[in-house]
């Protein structure tokens, strides 16, 4: 392998980050959208549409998520979600990170609940 073909493996996101606009596409054709922050995060406001499950149980409670659908993950401004992104790559999963996270979605007037 070539040092340009291994650089690009070594940096390559298995996972697209995708804006608000590109993920409301996404939701409106089948995907599921997971909010991977803390409890009180999530209590203080989420995504309508939103299934919650904090980062930290998310390597074990991927059980509901279906593995046909892509899978938008949310935080507060778009490193957690980064993480979560990359383990459900990893697991297999179509996935894709909100840049900005709830921040974004909030100064684009999408609907919280």
């Amino acid at each position: 392998m070539g040092l340009i073909s291994s650089l690009k493996k070594t940096f390559n996101k298995p996972y697209k980050t995708v804006s608000v606009a590109e993920a409301k596409d996404l939701l409106s054709s089948g995907a599921a959208l997971i909010d991977v922050r803390s409890v009180q995060e999530w209590r203080s406001g989420r995504a309508s549409q939103a299934k919650h499950i904090p980062l930290d149980r998310l390597h074990t409670s991927t059980a509901g998520i279906n593995k046909n659908r892509a899978v938008i993950a949310m935080c507060q401004s778009g490193v957690r979600s980064a993480s979560a992104a990359k383990l459900l790559a990893a697991q297999g999963y179509d996935a894709y990170s909100l840049r900005g996270g709830m921040s974004a979605w909030r100064s684009a007037g999408e609907p919280v609940r």
